[in-house]
């Protein structure tokens, strides 16, 4: 009997291809509450993991190595989160003072606005009211909700350390069996790949966090120089704000100003807007290209759809994860043959537009002939 291959049309098989990509995208939106987590665990895992092997190489038990490791880490993002809800307690003491004032702002620019275009201000105050009153009720009902959400994250920040020591521990295992899963022939692609995921992982996150420090500093000294209020809570949350690619950017400089504006005046809006322009412009020109950017490759239009989509799936972790797993799937796809195309896609290497026309112009040569 002779194997005939099967093919497939072109409209079938993007069927299939809708389909499975369907049944993924439910997959991961359904089991989000196991899926995160894990991500989580292998991202941090992979980051640590060369601490670990340090601490081996000085002849200490890989136990003992995990655990010191762990015990490190959790100092320095308790010392992180200690200074942080320090910052938010003051804040959060001084929060209706501001929303006062916010809303007295508000009233004068209602009032303003209905003398210039001439629309009658009681409209817009009962418009207001309405909406306060149902922003309070929704929130009162979203209490619940909340208290739960609270009690899924205390479950994960527990889950997680462990999920960290189980995959640090078992590492040979994991490697070896990758290895096995795709076969001894292609044993040297398959090793090549998993290196250089964990060296991407590894350079990305490093280079995020030092991104992160040195826009908290500078966020924080233009806060102090303008002399806003709660420079250093504003400055680091500024600075987690831009690790979300392009969006997290305007909202840092859009709560700058709303901030300013309250506890200043409507001239500080603008001196924020400017220093933060200029920030912005430092960080995109030359802290992201020379510590992130050069890590993974990924063009803006393809990391707006991806953080997007996070958003959509896991919600702000996400968007958070969106990044490093687009770029695990872009370095995959640039060491399999077949996908090679998909991972120039997802880059931001343009190619010359002088090669592009050529290309049209052969194509059209070739057209003709026919």
């Amino acid at each position: 009997m002779i194997d005939k291959e099967l093919k497939l049309p072109f409209y079938a098989r993007a069927i299939f291809f809708l389909i499975g990509l369907f049944a993924l995208f439910t997959i991961l939106y359904i089991a989000r509450g196991i899926i995160v987590p894990i991500i989580f665990a292998v991202i941090i895992a992979i980051v640590l993991h060369p601490v670990v092997n340090f601490f081996v190489r000085k002849r200490i038990n890989r136990v003992i190595a995990i655990v010191i490791t762990l015990l490190l880490t959790f100092l320095v993002i308790a010392a992180f989160g200690l200074l942080f809800f320090s910052q938010a307690g003051r804040f959060s003491e001084s929060l209706p003072t501001l929303a006062d004032k916010l809303t007295g702002i508000f009233n004068q620019t209602i009032t303003w606005a209905s003398g210039y275009f001439d629309i009658n201000p009681q409209k817009i105050h009962e418009w207001f009211t309405n909406t306060k009153v149902e922003l309070i009720n929704s929130s009162s009902a979203a209490i619940g909700k909340t208290l739960i959400t609270v009690g899924n994250l205390l479950v994960v920040m527990f889950l997680v350390p462990v999920y960290i020591f189980m995959l640090l521990f078992y590492h040979p295992i994991l490697i070896e069996f990758i290895h096995r899963l795709f076969g001894i022939s292609n044993l040297s692609q398959v090793s090549h790949i998993v290196t250089q995921t964990k060296t991407v992982i590894q350079r990305y996150l490093i280079g995020l966090v030092i991104e992160a420090v040195i826009v908290a500093t500078l966020n924080t000294v233009a806060l102090l120089i303008l002399g806003i209020e709660y420079a250093i809570l504003l400055g680091i949350i500024g600075a987690l704000l831009n690790v979300i690619p392009y969006i997290g950017g305007i909202i840092r400089v859009a709560l700058f100003m709303v901030v300013a504006l309250v506890t200043k005046s409507p001239v500080y809006v603008i001196y924020v807007m400017v220093i933060f322009s200029i920030i912005q412009f430092i960080d995109n020109h030359y802290i992201v290209p020379k510590i992130v950017a050069s890590k993974v490759k990924i063009n803006a239009l393809f990391a707006i759809i991806a953080v997007i989509a996070g958003n959509a799936l896991w919600g702000i972790p996400g968007m958070f994860l969106s990044i490093p797993l687009l770029a695990i799937v872009k370095l995959i796809c640039d060491h399999i043959e077949p996908l090679k195309h998909w991972g120039f896609l997802l880059g931001d290497t343009m190619p010359p537009l002088l090669k592009i026309k050529q290309i049209n112009l052969r194509r059209i040569i070739n057209k003709s002939k026919r």
